[in-house]
């Protein structure tokens, strides 16, 4: 099993981004909707891992994750999974439901929406597909594309024992504020990687999944 490289917990934090958080009228499933729709101008954030790949030459292996926003009573909801410890790549970490592409997925959506079935059980009937972010490409060799979608409740989750280790639920209004998001660094053998942290209670959201979390972000306050 790969082991990570650090334990980014320990690390000290480099700074507090703290840009004003995305307006609370912006965070309901009306104006998301008109969001994707209009596409506006916006400025990803550099914070992929292509750089941290060996330079042999290899294409990134295709992915989709799916980036489940429930419809809570109390505000939108963003679902994230525990990965299962004896993973080989990101063991352990806090992520989005998805996986590697397949020769049978029709596209990115299709992808994403057949790993959330298989790892959690969530129906794709229940996912109400608003639109895609742009790929984020990490250390480990994938290029993911980010598919956002709104789930009405109810619906079943039935995790796969195998991926996952446990699934909950962080608010959105939590994640799109500029002051819970940590800049961290580590020096590694391909040379200083930056990322972003946003822990919450007794979950650590970093890396690609804080990463593609930063562009939503951007993407939703432009």
């Amino acid at each position: 099993m790969a082991k990570p490289l650090f334990d980014p917990k320990l690390l000290p934090i480099d700074a507090i981004a703290g840009e004003p958080a995305v307006a609370r009228e912006r965070l309901v499933p009306q104006w998301l909707r008109s969001r994707f729709a209009e596409q506006p101008l916006w400025t990803p954030e550099s914070t992929d891992e292509r750089h941290l790949r060996r330079p042999d030459g290899t294409p990134a292996t295709a992915a989709s994750v799916l980036i489940p926003l429930v419809l809570r009573e109390t505000g939108l909801t963003i679902l994230l999974t525990q990965r299962n410890p004896d993973l080989t790549d990101h063991p352990g970490q806090v992520s989005f439901p998805g996986g590697r592409a397949e020769s049978y997925d029709s596209g990115p959506v299709d992808t994403a929406l057949r790993e959330c079935e298989e790892e959690i059980g969530l129906d794709r009937a229940h996912v109400d597909v608003i639109g895609t972010m742009p790929d984020y490409y990490t250390g480990t060799g994938y290029r993911v594309t980010p598919v956002v979608g709104l789930i009405a409740p109810p619906f079943e989750l039935r995790a796969d024992p195998s991926e996952v280790a446990e699934i909950f639920e962080v608010p959105l209004a939590f994640l799109m504020d500029g002051l819970n998001h940590q800049r961290l660094s580590a020096q590694i053998a391909g040379g200083v990687r930056s990322f972003y942290a946003m822990p919450y209670g007794e979950y650590y959201i970093w890396g690609a999944t804080a990463g593609m979390l930063r562009n939503l972000f951007h993407f939703l306050r432009a």
